[in-house]
């Protein structure tokens, strides 16, 4: 990762062995549709969302390929409303890669047109952020 591109949250690193602290977020629309079954085990990968996404001005296109249910969801931008950002929850995210796979419809992009989503690996997020629970 690059100083230009880090992870969206600003968490201090968790103490080894330390639990994941699930916060309380407004999830807000657009938001992800589709399953809304728990996933059976922690994926090796997921999704984090970086500084420089602009929630493509209300319409994102990532939101429309994850396949779960309020996994990425938009986060409104307090200072500067009506703006904002999607964020992803990594209790629901199962490490598909589809939000980071395909573009806006009819354009020649692949992917987030500001490469504003990594794949981060599980050992490498819960070193940050603590370990999730399932």
């Amino acid at each position: 990762m690059s100083e230009a591109q880090t992870p969206a949250s600003t968490a201090t690193p968790a103490a080894p062995g330390a639990n994941f602290e699930v916060a309380a977020v407004e999830k807000s629309y657009p938001m992800s549709e589709g399953t809304t079954t728990q996933r059976k085990r922690k994926p090796h990968i997921l999704a984090v969302i970086m500084d420089n996404c602009t929630g493509c001005a209300g319409s994102p296109a990532c939101v429309d390929y994850c396949p779960v249910a309020e996994c990425m969801y938009w986060v409104k931008d307090e200072e500067h409303p009506p703006f904002g950002r999607i964020e992803v929850d990594p209790l629901l995210c199962i490490g598909c890669k589809l939000c980071t796979s395909k573009g806006p419809d009819g354009a020649f992009l692949e992917g987030c047109p500001w490469d504003a989503i990594a794949m981060v690996p599980l050992a490498e997020f819960e070193g940050e952020h603590g370990t999730l629970p399932y």
